[in-house]
């Protein structure tokens, strides 16, 4: 089946789409990929589009430490609006590489004036669930020493996403306070089901996004609150916003992440995109990724204070 373009997006996303269309084409008939490589080929699209980003906001980025883990501080350059608020990020790659920490945060600190932290989580398959979750927490205790909880905002895309849900079950759990603000930007809470789009878009082996991330959840249960959110108490779930677009092959999970938050009582919006792929603010520069990063930061200044 061939894949257009869509001709309701704007010019430079029909380019890039183009372009990742033809790239995938090219790359159909070859070997399978290596995490190494894998992990070689995400480091490089995070330096490339990261530069052009530091380049375009004025946004200083440092290495420093969370709780122990390595991680990438992000200030815009003018100065922050104060020093009492502050975002955490966990990037997106399917738990496997690191395909957002540069370019989804860049964007954010400048628009919101606020410092980001993006955590640099262990990842599978070294590192199985639930590893990563185990680092979430651990950060959000490092923040929780400095920062009131109601000036902490909380977002991911992707693998980022579904890490951002589960440490908030996590902090449920234990019994510590939540964040002001959840940014869950095209993830899963329900690994037990397929979403229908999966299938649709047929671009996830077996056409499941889900099963094909068995690297990450092991022997899990994917019923597992700890693992799939969607099955545990919601009921103390911050205010949310979802965001998703046509094409994504996680729209269905976060249009049933979003109606679940919604029936559990909580504040949740949802906006989904027109005739784009998955997580595509994280690496196609166009006026809509202009658009998305700007309902994220908009939404998370809003709900810190």
């Amino acid at each position: 089946m061939t894949i257009e373009v869509p001709d309701t997006i704007s010019a430079e996303a029909r380019g890039a789409m183009a372009a990742l269309l033809a790239a995938a084409k090219a790359a159909a008939g070859g070997g399978p990929v290596t995490v190494e490589a894998s992990r070689a080929g995400a480091d490089e699209v995070q330096a490339r589009i990261g530069a052009s980003q530091v380049a375009r906001y004025g946004v200083r980025v440092t290495d420093t430490t969370l709780g122990g883990l390595p991680a990438r501080r992000f200030e815009p350059a003018g100065g922050l609006a104060d020093g009492e608020r502050i975002l955490l990020n966990f990037h997106g790659g399917g738990f496997m590489v690191d395909s957002g920490s540069m370019t989804e945060n860049v964007p954010i600190a400048a628009l919101t004036g606020l410092p980001v932290v993006s955590v640099l989580y262990r990842m599978a398959p070294e590192h199985p669930f639930p590893a990563a979750v185990d680092d979430a927490l651990a950060a959000y205790r490092a923040l929780l020493a400095r920062y009131a909880p109601e000036r902490i905002g909380l977002y991911g895309t992707s693998a980022g996403a579904i890490l951002s849900a589960q440490l908030v079950h996590r902090l449920m759990v234990e019994g510590l306070p939540q964040p002001a603000a959840l940014g869950f930007f095209s993830g899963i809470a329900d690994f037990a089901r397929d979403g229908d789009i999966e299938a649709l878009l047929a671009r996830a082996p077996g056409g499941s996004i889900g099963k094909s991330m068995a690297h990450f959840y092991g022997a899990t249960s994917r019923a597992d609150p700890a693992l799939s959110p969607i099955f545990g108490d919601l009921s103390l779930v911050p205010p949310t916003l979802v965001i998703s677009s046509t094409r994504d092959q996680l729209l269905s999970h976060s249009v049933m992440y979003h109606r679940a938050l919604q029936r559990a009582g909580r504040e949740a919006e949802l906006a989904v995109f027109e005739g784009l792929p998955h997580a595509f603010w994280a690496y196609i520069e166009a006026p809509e990724s202009d658009e998305a990063f700007a309902l994220m930061a908009g939404f998370l200044s809003k709900r810190l204070g």
